[in-house]
């Protein structure tokens, strides 16, 4: 019997090694002193790392992985012993592309039980990141994401709007993203590599105003040493962007009228015009039409700046936005502080739904980056939230519309697993507990798009 356990035991071994090299999973292995042991051909093929130029070096140097530093998985397991499954992050391969993956950890044991080292699975998710890029892509320009109806037909025409010279009225309440909107016409339109140039001209008294927008020359006015140039100056083939220019006094607003009609203008203690090739855009949450009667606005200036005008709508009117533009921040806090922090977890979500959102899109980041701030846990949770949120939450649920919050949550909750399911219905499906054809039904009744390819690979599964 024991000769025969010891030509079993090479067998085994091989056998091992045989499967471990057929995998489409990347697997490799780490001492105590975190030099890599092992490491299979399908991870050489997704890190581009030859197996004889891996083994031996530290698996930190290998991966160069969004973990290593802050929340190294393998660390984590070989410290407590505990595996840990499908944990999201990306590694940077040898040619510098940045490949998003799916990390589960092993703790490695001696005949004893002492814990000897460990074992990762890393899968290429680099597929499923291109679907979902896809599936994203109808509800994405530039930084702009939205699901909203009242949101699509804007990125429809903005396309248009960026290729024309003409000048662009932003309107929309505080905190709904007319500055985002400004930015992303110029991204789109051919004066893209020229500067864009904000302005508030509501945070500045009248004189500096002036001063900022069209310079002055040494000898203006006392303290002016020498001469500076004016924001028009700064954006010269670029954009300009007047923020609130329904702040701006009327004896401004004549010598803004000037340089849309005249295309230049003079600076302070100038004596002679100067020229301005700079694309206008304007923005404010004041009604200028109503300003206009209360001849607080030049009517002139305003049929100028109001050649096309786009409004936003307050966060209230699309609240489907708010799962989506949750992920867009926590990604984006992700890539800046390096962690990897998944999302909300669904009570915050609930509640986030259910708040009128009188400060729009601003009071939304700001909650999230104060959550995110808190939050050590992989979920952002009710702990994370402001005070003051959550109480005036609970003082207005009677007035919750709890059906806006529940198809959001809804149709979150099914993109989440289609995701994870790369597209594939029948395995969406099943994740989620439900028949196919109420997975198709939801997916008609929500709106929710999908891309042209998807992850079914039987006919049947159709």
């Amino acid at each position: 019997m024991g000769k025969d356990k010891k030509k079993v035991a090479p067998l085994i071994h091989t056998s091992t090694e045989a499967i471990l090299e057929s995998i489409s999973d990347g697997v490799f292995t780490v001492d105590l002193q975190w030099r890599i042991t092992s490491f299979n051909r399908a991870a050489e093929k997704i890190t581009g790392t030859r197996r004889q130029e891996a083994i031996g070096r530290l698996c930190s140097e290998v991966f160069r992985c969004s973990m290593c530093e802050m929340e190294c998985a393998l660390r984590k397991t070989i410290r407590n012993g505990k595996a840990i499954i499908g944990r999201s992050g990306y590694i940077i391969n040898a040619e510098g592309m940045r490949i998003p993956i799916s990390v589960s950890t092993a703790a490695l044991r001696d005949d004893s039980g002492n814990i000897i080292g460990g074992a990762e699975t890393f899968r290429d998710l680099s597929e499923i990141e291109a679907l979902r890029r896809e599936l994203e892509g109808s509800f994405q320009l530039g930084e702009l994401v939205s699901h909203s109806p009242l949101m699509q037909h804007i990125f429809e025409i903005l396309p248009a709007i960026a290729a024309s010279p003409s000048t662009v009225l932003i309107t929309g309440d505080t905190g709904t993203g007319k500055e985002l909107i400004a930015r992303t016409l110029h991204e789109l339109s051919s004066r893209r590599k020229k500067p864009f140039i904000a302005v508030n001209c509501g945070a500045l008294p009248d004189t500096l105003l002036e001063s900022e927008l069209f310079g002055y020359k040494a000898g203006a006015f006392t303290g002016a040493v020498r001469d500076k140039a004016g924001r028009f100056a700064l954006a010269d083939g670029g954009t300009l962007f007047l923020d609130e220019i329904g702040e701006v006094s009327p004896a401004l607003q004549v010598r803004l009228l000037r340089v849309l009609q005249e295309k230049s203008y003079e600076p302070l203690g100038a004596t002679r015009s100067e020229s301005a090739d700079v694309r206008i855009l304007a923005a404010t949450n004041r009604d200028l039409t109503e300003l206009v009667k209360q001849e607080r606005f030049r009517e002139d200036l305003f049929y100028r700046i109001n050649v096309i005008r786009l409004e936003l709508p307050p966060l209230r009117k699309r609240k489907e936005d708010i799962p989506l533009l949750i992920n867009q921040l926590i990604e984006r806090f992700n890539r800046i502080q390096n962690r990897s922090i998944h999302g909300v977890s669904g009570e915050v979500l609930s509640l986030l739904m259910a708040h009128d959102w009188p400060g729009n899109i601003r009071e939304l980041e700001n909650i999230i980056e104060r959550a995110y701030i808190l939050c050590r846990e992989e979920t952002i949770q009710m702990t994370h939230l402001p005070q003051e949120l959550i109480r005036h939450s609970n003082a207005n649920a009677a007035t919750v519309d709890m059906r806006t919050a529940r198809g959001a949550l809804e149709a979150e909750t099914i993109r989440q697993a289609l995701q994870e399911c790369a597209f594939n219905r029948l395995a969406a499906a099943r994740k989620l507990g439900i028949h196919k054809s109420t997975l198709f039904r939801k997916i008609a009744q929500l709106g929710i798009s999908l891309p042209s390819r998807n992850g079914r690979t039987r006919k049947k599964d159709k």
